[in-house]
């Protein structure tokens, strides 16, 4: 099973090659509808499947919505890029049908702005990549219903023309954070995240990632510090330089600069990447990066547009779909560390460990879960407002 986990991010890359030679073929088990979620539907609108009868490869135009330069870093919009680059190039578009606009998510007029410029240069499916961009592309898909509309990290929808999309990425968190406490000396893991416990995707991660640390290390703890915002390099460099000076000796992160690994290298100690393969920047302190290959849903998503088989479902990938993973580990890991997660990644894609299983301590002493139970991913997803036991918040 050596470099397994690095392998499957390949089975994307096969997905994506079915889908550009014989269009979209999906198995009922590979996309999950969040059920439970807030849709518009809920608000009084009867539910509707939207169908088309596709457009021209040669007519689709693609708009997409970033937090920030996607050619600056390695953080959330440069691997949200790749995947649509890779979408590009999967479905032969050329760069004439792709509109890129920098948008911060949290000024609402600015982002309905961006996106009735992308409808007027001709875009006919908008992707708006982050959370705070979700209100907005609801409405705007109301508003221009021939219009596909697909946001990431969010739970709206529509049914019809508006879809939200995001993975199980708390599956490669758990693996991230058994390399993690396989190679912490000091039994202090740092990690800086962009929201507090209000914000389920990123607790979700907080406790995946504590999860896989207990199961290899009980007695490490993870300190974290919150930056509450999805992209603030300067408060990500303090919160990345505190937790170092408080002796980490591992960082791992939830947030768009690659601060928490730089500084890593800086100060002679290990990290765990996200969104990308960050062992260009810091070859020297990269155990691992978390990865995801958001090419798996974009092609899918954009060839459905093309083939008119768009159904307004939701997609909720994981490991199995090629949508997450981890990367090859660091030749410098502490030994035993590829035992360990080829092990967890066996159990994860054969189905023996959903990560949440069991009865799950907070670190408020609380009891979530219960034994020979797994939490849903509509809880893991909308519901995580918890810190897992071995989690201690650094103000």
């Amino acid at each position: 099973m050596k470099r397994k986990v690095a392998g499957i991010l390949m089975a994307g890359i096969l997905l994506i090659g079915g889908l550009t030679g014989c269009g979209s073929s999906k198995e009922p088990d590979d996309y999950v509808t969040n059920e439970g979620y807030e849709t518009l539907e809920e608000t009084g609108t009867e539910k509707e499947v939207h169908t088309s009868e596709g457009i021209g490869k040669e007519n689709v135009k693609v708009g997409v919505l970033y937090l920030s330069d996607p050619s600056e870093g390695s953080g959330y919009s440069y691997t949200h890029d790749l995947g649509i680059i890779g979408m590009q190039s999967n479905l032969g578009l050329t760069d004439e049908q792709i509109e890129r606009k920098i948008v911060d998510d949290g000024d609402k007029e600015a982002t309905q702005t961006a996106i009735k410029e992308c409808i007027d240069d001709g875009c006919n499916i908008i992707f708006t990549t982050s959370w705070g961009y979700m209100e907005a592309t609801a409405e705007m898909a109301e508003e221009y219903p021939d219009v596909y509309f697909s946001h990431g990290t969010g739970y709206m929808s529509n049914g019809k023309n508006f879809n939200n999309y995001f993975g199980r990425i708390y599956q490669a968190r758990y693996l991230s954070g058994i390399v993690a406490g396989m190679n912490t000396t000091s039994n202090k893991i740092g990690y800086v995240a962009a929201q507090d416990t209000t914000n389920s995707e990123v607790t979700g991660g907080i406790d995946a990632f504590a999860i896989g640390v207990a199961s290899v290390n009980p007695d490490a703890k993870i300190y974290v510090s919150v930056t509450n915002s999805w992209y603030a390099p300067e408060k990500e460099e303090a919160a990345a330089r505190k937790l170092l000076d408080m002796g980490c000796d591992v960082m791992a992160q939830h947030c768009d600069t690659p601060y928490p690994l730089t500084l890593a290298q800086e100060y002679g100690v290990y990290g765990i990447g996200y969104n990308s393969d960050m062992r260009k920047e810091v070859p020297d302190a990269c155990l691992c990066s978390v990865l995801w290959n958001w090419s798996a849903y974009y092609t899918q998503a954009v060839n459905s547009v093309i083939e008119g088989t768009w159904d307004g479902e939701n997609y909720f990938g994981g490991m199995k779909e090629g949508l997450v993973g981890i990367t090859d580990l660091a030749d410098f890991c502490a030994e035993g560390t590829q035992e360990k997660v080829d092990e967890a990644t066996s159990a994860i894609l054969s189905g023996n460990n959903h990560v949440f299983d069991g009865e799950l301590k907070t670190n408020t002493g609380e009891v979530i879960g219960s034994a020979g139970t797994t939490l849903d991913d509509e809880t893991i997803t909308g519901k995580i407002n918890w810190y897992y036991e071995n989690v201690v918040v650094v103000e």
